[in-house]
């Protein structure tokens, strides 16, 4: 069995290890650029559930993703098994569990003059390389309430096609938004693989809030390792079937390139 986690940095486990986002941050991993810090990663929700579910764990998680490479990443990752599943012998574990936390509908992702991959986010502090710097600021303004939820229409459908793609490959998975819920005219039956979309309090960030867990530091959204540990039990309510109880400390972590 293997479980794939991607997100943002509540799934990447932003400020789990001092105020590191990414793996740069810290001088001793400046070469894993923006990936989780390594010693985050033991500490997320995504790692712990692979524990409780004593099986293989593919992080693939990256803090101020956009919900485009979200999708990019995890259709390279589905592609892969696929590719996978077709070589003689190979048996495809109806085990296997996609868990993906979808982020905030207004961030994008650019791709430089260098054919890379640029995220922006609407806090206008973003990085971004000088050939963007017009284009970013003009777009943080253009990000108004009406724009918001047109990109919020625009993910529900797109999430939507990969629940359903992921559906007629019988590959199981469980969505659940990070911080904004979708506010949408026309809802639709997700069944147990999206986590209250619909609803502010289903959210990641929200549903800690209301259980009184508090951010790491003052003016954060990233809650803590307690924080972490609270969502591991609430995903593992919400497996009523195929989960064990027991926790393990073998749990084996896969670089998503090599997946």
């Amino acid at each position: 069995m293997t479980l794939y986690v991607n997100g943002d940095s509540h799934s990447a486990g932003a400020e789990l290890i001092k105020d590191y986002c990414f793996a740069e941050d810290d001088p001793k991993y400046a070469e894993l650029g923006r990936q989780a810090h390594p010693d985050a990663v033991p500490l997320t929700y995504g790692f712990k559930l692979a524990q409780a579910l004593s099986t293989w764990f593919v992080p693939d998680a990256e803090s101020a993703s956009s919900n485009e490479r979200i999708l990019r990443t995890t259709q390279a990752h589905v592609d892969r098994m696929e590719a996978f599943f077709t070589q003689p012998n190979a048996i495809q574990d109806p085990d296997d569990l996609i868990v993906i936390g979808w982020s905030s509908w207004e961030r994008e992702e650019w791709k430089d003059s260098s054919d890379n991959y640029i995220q922006v986010t609407a806090s206008s502090t973003d990085s971004v390389p000088e050939e963007f710097g017009d284009r970013y600021k003009q777009w943080v303004i253009n990000q108004t309430l009406d724009v918001v939820r047109e990109k919020c229409k625009y993910w529900h459908d797109k999430i939507w096609d990969l629940h359903e793609q992921l559906d007629d490959k019988g590959m199981r998975h469980i969505f659940f938004n990070s911080y904004n819920h979708f506010d949408v005219d026309e809802p639709r039956d997700w069944g147990a693989s999206y986590i209250n979309p619909y609803e502010q309090s289903g959210t990641y960030y929200h549903w800690l809030q209301n259980q009184g867990f508090k951010t790491v530091k003052y003016g954060s959204q990233h809650y803590g390792e307690d924080g972490h540990d609270a969502w591991v039990k609430f995903l593992l309510t919400w497996l009523t079937s195929r989960t064990s109880s027991s926790i393990i400390t073998n749990t084996k972590t896969v670089n998503p390139a090599q997946d």
